[in-house]
């Protein structure tokens, strides 16, 4: 068994994952098994590396330099020339052979490489465009985009570069001796160039959602709350305390409602492999390698609603979703379900770097329902990606239009009420949204940490379909009027809400694709270790989440259509208000893990998580 390296509690220099850069660190633990020391940075950061990934302090300090302080092409001497023979000329007794010249120029170009590939490094260490560990340690912030540090560096070096540049001009050595230093130089620069660095992958320490017993609870829970949902909006009164007879098993299953979902699933991935729109790079894996997406959401949406047109003008009953929109639940559920164990069993066969890093804890139920690969394909073809957007997204538009169509064919209205108007109107609004800024759903914590497993596999499926279209479902069976005026409030409730969510999503996205961007000058920020910023001005110098703001208010607004007479459509508000306090939960214990003490710092410039000055 090999012997461990470095001690606990000695402080060494450790690299940063992802990059070239090294920081002073102390060991905290080693683990025996998968032989990875466990460091701290001085921002409190702790991180798992490679024994090849920490080198001592003493291997960072910088030789004296060999050459002479002199001209480099005067050798100096105690012997000094005599004034009255050539300068060309050495010495009587003292003539040098040309072999003995020849070495004398390789010494000192050996020692202005040397000098060379030591500086280099910490060229690169000061280079303001990567992390400087002075800016979140405790020393006064800077958010200067113009740094001289680089520039003082660059002109301390220039004379030894320029040496390095005459004596190669004026050599007389052979060109394969050229060839052979140009090799050696090479090997010195290795130390600098820029290699991605492979990240062994650790088991998940922290579970989330309850951990063993919670995730096996939820994939019940999560069904059952669906079809109960589904049940209290066909009673005529759901009222909370008035609890819906369980039907028969036989009438919850239609293999014609599933061939339909299933062709829906089908038609939608057709959509998704044609080649229109742009490719993308997505955000840099573990091994620093990017996929490519191909963002063609709303291309798909404008197909769809093409087809749905069709179908339409060809006379189908599309309220046939209504009637049958319990058994179109069950297979949605039970097609997550079949999707969810594929993935987890090829995810047996995924390399060790391709795993989720939160989903990797050993435990078969856990890792079932978090997800055990980061990001499935089949060939080119993202599982994941693929889910987040289309088949459940606009699906969900699709049963809310049948909805209206159902209210309109039940009740004998020539147009559709006031409040299916609203509710259609700002739920469509919101997906044409999230289709036309499609790619920034590669930066959301569901592209870049969670697994696709049961969870999500469940949550596009069934649950963002099913119950997001709670509100038109509710009102097909209990019809509400409401004023113009009130409409009106609605109205304006709505679009503060989509104002401040559209703006504080572009704001970030515009931040993270190009910080340097002059739009964007107005913007003050804390660095990271990371590389990254985290904006204290603006919408995230406001609360921590404005998006989340955004999108309560925008829920509260598709639920006020449906009046006062029941809390059943206010439950996609109550819910969502849980989901985002627990989503915003879990980014803190991300960010803290990530960013350390720069996460602090940030919280103390902007106090409020969520709602200003409550929350």
């Amino acid at each position: 068994m090999p012997s461990r390296k470095f001690a606990d509690g000695e402080v060494v220099m450790g690299r940063w994952p992802g990059s070239v850069l090294y920081y002073e660190v102390q060991v905290t633990s080693y683990d025996d098994v998968a032989h990875l020391y466990t460091v701290k940075y001085k921002d409190g950061t702790e991180l798992a590396l490679k024994e090849s990934d920490i080198r001592s302090q003493s291997s960072f300090k910088h030789r004296k330099s060999q050459s002479s302080s002199s001209s480099p092409s005067r050798r100096s001497s105690s012997r000094s020339r005599s004034r009255s023979r050539s300068p060309g000329r050495p010495a009587r007794g003292r003539r040098r052979s040309a072999s003995q010249s020849r070495e004398h120029k390789d010494d000192k170009k050996k020692a202005i490489i040397q000098e060379t590939s030591l500086a280099l490094p910490v060229l690169v260490l000061f280079k303001p465009s990567e992390n400087n560990t002075k800016r979140y340690n405790g020393e006064p912030e800077t958010t200067e985009k113009n740094d001289t540090s680089c520039i003082i560096l660059e002109q301390k070096l220039k004379p030894d570069l320029e040496v390095k540049r005459v004596l190669e001009q004026y050599s007389l050595r052979s060109r394969k001796d050229d060839k052979k230093k140009e090799e050696i130089f090479s090997e010195k620069k290795t130390f600098v160039a820029v290699k991605p660095i492979e990240k062994v992958s650790t088991k998940t320490k922290e579970l989330e959602f309850g951990g063993r017993i919670g995730t096996f609870m939820m994939m019940f829970l999560l069904p059952a709350t669906v079809l109960y949902l589904l049940l209290m909006c066909k009673q005529d009164d759901p009222s909370l305390l008035n609890f819906p007879p369980l039907p028969a098993l036989e009438s919850f299953w239609e293999w014609k409602a599933f061939g339909i979902f299933v062709l829906w699933f089908l038609l939608q991935a057709v959509f998704y492999m044609l080649p229109i729109g742009k490719v993308v790079e997505g955000l840099p894996l573990s091994n620093g390698r990017r996929l490519q997406y191909r963002i063609n959401g709303f291309y798909a949406f404008i197909l769809t609603a093409a087809a749905v047109g069709v179908l339409l003008y060809l006379e189908f009953e599309l309220h046939y979703l209504y009637d049958h929109f319990m058994q179109f639940a069950v297979s949605a559920a039970a097609f997550s379900l079949a999707l969810s164990i594929y993935l987890y069993v090829r995810s047996l066969k995924a390399p060790e770097e391709e795993l989720a890093p939160g989903g990797n804890s050993g435990y078969f139920i856990y890792d079932f329902f978090i997800g055990h690969e980061l990001n499935p394909r089949i060939g080119s073809f993202d599982l994941k990606y693929f889910c987040e957007l289309r088949p459940g997204l606009i699906g969900w538009v699709v049963i809310n239009l049948a909805m209206l169509l159902a209210e309109m064919k039940i009740h004998n209205l020539s147009v559709p009420s006031l409040s299916m108007i609203l509710v259609n109107s700002f739920q469509l609004l919101y997906v044409v949204d999230a289709l036309w800024n499609e790619e920034a759903v590669l930066t959301t914590m569901d592209i870049t940490h969670d697994g696709f497993g049961f969870m999500l596999a469940f949550g596009d499926l069934v649950w963002v379909p099913f119950v997001y279209s709670l509100q038109a479902f509710y009102l097909v069976g209990h019809p509400t009027t409401i004023t113009w005026p009130i409409a009106a409030a609605i109205t304006v409730l709505n679009c503060v809400g989509y104002y401040i969510f559209r703006s504080a999503n572009s704001q970030k996205n515009n931040f993270r694709r190009n910080p340097a961007d002059p739009k964007l000058a107005n913007l003050k920020f804390i660095p990271t270790a990371t590389g990254k910023g985290l904006l204290v001005t603006g919408w995230w110098g406001f609360v921590r989440h404005p998006n989340y703001l955004g999108d309560i208010i925008m829920a509260l607004a598709w639920s006020l259509p449906c009046g006062f007479n029941h809390i059943l459509p206010y439950f996609y508000v109550i819910y969502f208000v849980c989901l985002l306090v627990h989503r915003e939960a879990r980014d803190e214990h991300h960010c803290k893990q990530k960013y350390g003490l720069a996460w602090e710092r940030y919280c103390q410039r902007v106090p409020y998580r969520i709602f200003p000055y409550i929350y």
